[in-house]
């Protein structure tokens, strides 16, 4: 691996490179569970279109979007911003909306640097917690947030999917 790796804010010029990885993701994570003509519909176009005004002009200026890389190839990326839970403050409190790393690019340290930015990035404007919502049955993910001083808060919410709910627990963490 390159020595060359870092977090940055993304630039509209990165919106290609981070539809690409998330459609990947989409594809694999779920798969199983969303019907395949909702898949099939992931146009990669309307995704770079979405990730670029998105990045160009988000709808609050706490919402920021993160892309790791190496060199300057966009390995995953990262959402964060005011969490709009109807039990949270959206004033204090941050989401993790989307974190994603390319599945040929784990393990070399990019979700480390990215989850990193991420915590600094709403930590600087002034957040005070952060919540992440992720699924139960995703231990790896799980292991490595609880060992980063993230734990569950009780909260839960479910989606309608092709076999059964899809199921999320939300986890947190103190940002002062």
């Amino acid at each position: 691996m390159s020595s060359d790796v870092s977090v940055r804010l993304a630039w509209p010029d990165d919106a290609p490179a981070i539809a690409a990885v998330q459609r990947a993701h989409w594809l694999r994570t779920y798969g199983d569970v969303v019907e395949a003509d909702e898949l099939d519909a992931l146009d990669e176009t309307v995704m770079t279109a979405r990730w670029s005004q998105l990045i160009s002009a988000p709808r609050d200026a706490r919402m920021r979007a993160l892309v790791a890389l190496e060199r300057a190839t966009v390995r995953g990326f990262a959402l964060v911003h005011p969490c709009h839970d109807p039990d949270a403050d959206q004033i204090r409190d941050a989401e993790i909306g989307e974190f994603v790393v390319g599945v040929d690019h784990r393990n070399l340290g990019h979700g480390s640097r990215l989850l990193h930015a991420c915590v600094d990035t709403v930590r600087a404007d002034g957040f005070e917690r952060a919540v992440w919502w992720v699924s139960p049955t995703d231990d790896v993910l799980r292991a490595w947030l609880l060992a980063s001083g993230w734990a569950p808060d009780g909260a839960h919410r479910e989606f309608a999917a092709v076999t059964g709910p899809l199921k999320q627990i939300r986890l947190h963490t103190t940002l002062t």
